[in-house]
């Protein structure tokens, strides 16, 4: 029986190990689109907004 308990042990060691890596992929994916992302907040501009929500407003108002 210790056999059977050895291998669940080491079951759950590699699951942990698996969960780890997952999670640091998921970080350093997180802090690379985070840098990317800052980077195309200065290329829109309050006209674009503005130019959404109008078209935006219109559609609703052709709907309405």
């Amino acid at each position: 029986m210790d056999i059977i308990n050895e291998e669940a042990a080491q079951s759950s060691a590699e699951l942990v190990l698996l969960f780890g890596g997952i999670i640091v992929i998921a970080i350093v994916a997180a802090l690379f689109y985070k840098n990317y992302l800052s980077g195309l907040g200065n290329g829109i501009t309050n006209t674009d907004l503005q130019n959404v929500n109008n078209k935006i407003n219109d559609l609703s108002n052709k709907f309405s």
